[in-house]
């Protein structure tokens, strides 16, 4: 079996190689390096994948895109069970519905503060509704993380791996004075061995 992560630097793929550390996967890191000028994938990354985006993982030659996709199979293949919750219960529900939140409505002001913070006070008249809708998402998460420190139950999902990145985004903005119990999540996945290996492994990265 070959398992390849293509990987950018400083990016949503550095889930990806925390995920495989903690489930002992041997599996080969490809790295990409953003453009220093324009902060973009390099066009190398089009020659796997015709949007030229990462994550990107390769088994067997099969390629597959979408962290949320990722996060799944690599936890339903070699998850051993304790990944996911059990099929058909209300914890299942929960998981599915924020392995989509942590890409779509997480990730969507995220998004575009990225791009409007680049055309100066052209972005003024959006700035706003971004802002309060970056507060709103961070306020929802820290709702929702159970006193356990997780987002599904009591124990580690492929959901918390997909919530890490919009948690980090929201601690690196200074968020975790106003949220302690993101925060904490964040500094959990920090500790961990698993992700300090990811992160030596997977070179440059916003949060560090």
């Amino acid at each position: 079996m070959s398992i390849i992560v293509h990987h950018l630097n400083n990016s949503r793929s550095q889930r990806v190689l925390w995920l495989c550390e903690e489930l002992g996967l041997d599996y080969e890191i490809r790295h990409y390096q953003r453009d220093p000028m324009t902060n973009l994938a390099p066009p190398e990354l089009k020659a796997v994948h015709p949007l030229g985006k990462s994550p990107l993982l390769e088994i067997d030659g099969r390629v597959i895109e979408e962290s949320g996709a990722i996060v799944q199979i690599l936890c339903e293949r070699y998850g051993n069970g304790q990944w996911l919750p059990e099929s058909g219960s209300d914890h299942a529900v929960r998981h599915l519905e924020l392995m989509h939140f942590a890409e779509g409505s997480a990730m969507t002001p995220v998004l575009l503060q990225l791009y409007t913070s680049r055309l100066g006070e052209a972005a003024a008249p959006l700035q706003p509704r971004i802002a309060e809708q970056l507060a709103a998402h961070f306020a929802y998460m820290e709702q929702i993380l159970r006193p356990s420190g997780h987002f599904v139950g009591d124990d580690w999902t492929g959901a918390d791996v997909m919530m890490s990145f919009p948690a980090e985004v929201g601690v690196m903005q200074g968020a975790g004075a106003k949220f302690p119990k993101l925060a904490a999540f964040v500094a959990s996945i920090h500790a961990r061995p698993a992700w300090q290996r990811a992160r030596e492994k997977g070179g440059a990265y916003f949060s560090t």
